[in-house]
């Protein structure tokens, strides 16, 4: 009987076909793949899943880092801002007549389409450089309840969103009457001003009325 059974398996492995073998494994594999590759639409969900969950790690950090929408401009080629939240809007300096006894930070008034306001020139009242007025300064009309002026800047830079976390409340370098209105100064230096208490400080409130 053992040597009937060995005779059998050896002819057994002798008829084996092992390129067939190899075609049916690969058979299977193709197959196995086949069966967990995702279709069209399960990949458009796996990706829309992908996306919620990004998301939804995404916003809270957003969320948290609350930030400010500042103006920036320039002044004494120094980088300044105020928020944007106190900016009505922003002009260009022209036709601006001379007040008569006021402060000499106060370059005079202006017609706003039939409203007169003051304009104050920062770099007389923070004691900066002074290069002259061009065509180029503009007034930013600062706003705040019923009371309003406008400031003279070099020039506008622009828009931009700031982290509250980024802004440190002053620097060494910043004393004196700057650091009274500071409200803080950005990593880049950006000295960004309390445009609320600009408005309520009465050494800037300039008496508009002018007698007939």
């Amino acid at each position: 009987m053992m040597s009937t059974r060995k005779k059998d398996l050896k002819k057994t492995n002798k008829t084996i076909d092992w390129r067939e073998v190899e075609q049916r494994l690969e058979g299977v594999r193709v197959g196995i793949e086949r069966i967990w590759a995702p279709s069209d639409e399960d990949t458009q969900q796996i990706l829309k899943a992908r996306a919620q969950i990004l998301a939804q790690e995404v916003i809270p950090v957003e969320a948290a880092a609350e930030t400010i929408e500042v103006i920036e401009f320039i002044l004494a080629h120094e980088c300044y801002a105020v928020e944007s939240a106190y900016v009505r809007e922003v002009y260009p300096l022209e036709a601006i007549t001379p007040l008569p006894c006021t402060p000499v930070f106060v370059l005079g008034i202006i017609n706003l389409r039939g409203e007169i306001l003051s304009v104050v020139e920062l770099k007389k009242f923070f004691d900066l450089p002074e290069k002259g007025l061009t065509d180029l300064n503009k007034v930013i009309v600062l706003e705040c309840n019923d009371m309003a002026f406008g400031i003279v800047a070099d020039a506008i830079s622009g828009v931009c969103r700031i982290p509250r976390a980024n802004v440190q409340p002053s620097l060494p370098t910043l004393t004196g009457i700057r650091e009274d209105y500071l409200l803080g100064v950005t990593a880049e230096r950006v000295v960004i001003l309390n445009a609320e208490k600009l408005l309520s400080d009465e050494k800037l409130i300039v008496q508009e009325k002018v007698s007939g």
